[in-house]
């Protein structure tokens, strides 16, 4: 790709999709840290893992940057706050260096403040960076960012979660009380139910991500919005396979997000 054609690509892009908790990857430095024999740790990455959720928001490139996390959550999860004392999930054993499992039993031996430190080191912040270089592209091309945090979430709530309500939506949309504008949230909303999704907002899980360099700081010109897809929807959650409708699922996700970059397009050049 040339400079020229690199820039033109550059100017027309202003989002970026960030698939944090997809991956199952637990690095072999990582792997003694955990207390659970491999069976019990392949059925934690089960429950935890986002499976599949780097496949259902796959977009061309042309539309948008897609950023994601390349080892498993259960290592390090990038969308927890560092400092513990803002974080909410600190009290399930879930802040940034998980501690706990989903059923709240002993995941990791106790770390020592270095090897924690080390944890977040080698594995947070080259992320964090990784995505502020792209939102810092996009609002340098486009003085504009849309940045869409993809998840999935379990049809039954787990133990660890706050929202223990039975019933759930076949979408969540999660906001942020400064990045996420309520013109962006309602459309998200509205595009997810024509294509005859239940959705709720803020629920069963809420927030939305924004990397560190521009949270609570560049409100104006930096927005985002999570979107959970309900993995009952395309997966069998059992055995975290794909099922007959996944390609469906993944079709009808694909024409929401072209929808909502399109419609955002329009509100950002009007």
């Amino acid at each position: 790709m040339n400079e020229n054609s690199k820039m033109s690509r550059s100017d027309t892009v202003f989002t970026v999709i960030h698939v944090p908790h997809a991956s199952k990857v637990i690095p072999e430095e990582v792997r003694e840290q955990f207390v659970l024999t491999d069976q019990l740790l392949s059925d934690e990455l089960r429950l935890m893992t986002d499976a599949h959720t780097d496949e259902l928001f796959e977009i061309p490139e042309t539309l948008a940057r897609t950023v994601r996390y390349p080892i498993s959550r259960l290592v390090v999860d990038p969308e927890r706050f560092v400092d513990d004392e803002l974080e909410i999930m600190v009290k399930k054993g879930m802040g940034v260096v998980y501690t706990g499992t989903a059923a709240g039993t002993q995941l990791r031996r106790k770390l020592t403040t270095d090897e924690r430190q080390r944890l977040i080191d080698q594995y947070y912040w080259p992320h964090h960076r990784k995505l502020s270089s792209q939102v810092s592209e996009c609002l340098d091309a486009n003085h504009y960012c849309l940045i869409m945090d993809a998840h999935s979430f379990p049809s039954r709530p787990l133990p660890y979660e706050l929202d223990q309500a039975p019933s759930r939506p076949d979408i969540c949309i999660g906001t942020d009380s400064e990045h996420t504008p309520n013109w962006l949230s309602q459309k998200t909303e509205a595009v997810f139910k024509s294509f005859g999704w239940s959705v709720e907002v803020d629920r069963p899980f809420a927030g939305a991500l924004v990397p560190n360099d521009y949270y609570r700081c560049d409100a104006k010109r930096v927005h985002s919005i999570m979107i959970e897809i309900n993995r009952g929807l395309y997966m069998d959650e059992q055995t975290g396979e794909k099922i007959s409708a996944f390609n469906q699922v993944k079709d009808g996700i694909s024409k929401v997000l072209v929808e909502l970059i399109s419609f955002v397009r329009q509100q950002q050049t009007a």
